[in-house]
């Protein structure tokens, strides 16, 4: 790829995005990583990427920009590089910010609203994406191979994107509560603390697989594993007796209700 990626805001997801693209051999020397606090850039030059503090002139000598800030700051972001940015592509990890409050504030440039997860850092995370329809065949390509190098994509509609937002991108802090529980059930039993870590989130990880790669509907999976009068349905009718799929439900109802709700209080219309 003969592209020059800029990524302004370096922190968790920006540091996750752009170990994510030197990983799948993008250049480093055609990435630069930009912030307004120089400190957080020192690590990024020791993998041999570019580093900026000034955001006007690193849009400026990019072809492809993410920005990577809180809602609250792309305003100010995006005037920085309106003019740097024309008909060039903007990508978006601002939490519900919607695709008409960024054209106003970058109106000539080709702008992409994405939601990834901190399964980035590991080339694993799923990415919805919505554009604005200036974008060419050939531009939604460009998206399509960049997000896939940081794991799965689907572009949806954005009536989608608070409730992805909800289930995807908040869902690695779920997970962890699993992954977490199941460790500490397997100390209960008498598993050593690496022995019941690794098995809780290889367990996790390797149930998604069979979800993803081998396209397992979860309840077959369930099924699978369950034999009359085994240990996987003493543990299953415990499980539900807990509520946790209501529980689950009712939690990523708040999330998509919260994402929304910020929207609104920071008027991101």
């Amino acid at each position: 790829m003969s592209e020059k990626i800029t990524v302004i805001g370096s922190g968790m997801m920006g540091n996750a995005i752009i170990k994510s693209l030197l990983k799948s051999n993008i250049a480093p020397s055609s990435l630069t990583a930009v912030d307004i606090q120089a400190e957080k850039l020192t690590e990024f030059k020791t993998l041999g990427t570019k580093i900026s503090t000034d955001n006007t002139k690193a849009a400026k000598e990019a072809t492809i920009i993410f920005v990577i800030v809180k809602p609250g700051d792309v305003a100010k972001v995006l005037n920085d590089i309106k003019d740097e940015s024309k008909g060039k592509l903007i990508i978006s990890a601002a939490a519900t910010v919607p695709l008409n409050y960024l054209k106003k504030y970058a109106p000539e440039s080709k702008i992409v609203r994405i939601m990834p997860n901190l399964c980035a850092m590991v080339q694993a995370a799923y990415t919805a994406y919505c554009c604005t329809e200036n974008l060419t065949p050939q531009d939604k390509e460009t998206i399509k191979n960049l997000l896939n190098m940081m794991g799965t994509c689907d572009e949806v509609e954005e009536k989608y994107m608070d409730a992805i937002t909800a289930v995807s991108g908040s869902g690695p802090g779920y997970l962890s509560i699993i992954i977490e529980a199941l460790t500490y059930a397997g100390l209960k039993v008498g598993l050593p603390r690496n022995i019941a870590l690794n098995c809780a989130a290889q367990t996790v990880l390797g149930t998604g697989k069979l979800v993803v790669d081998l396209h397992e509907d979860p309840a077959h999976i369930k099924d699978m594993t369950t034999t009359p009068g085994g240990t996987t349905i003493e543990a299953i009718y415990q499980i539900e007796q807990s509520q946790i799929r209501p529980a689950m439900i009712r939690a990523i109802e708040e999330a998509t209700k919260k994402s929304q709700t910020i929207r609104e209080k920071l008027n991101l219309q």
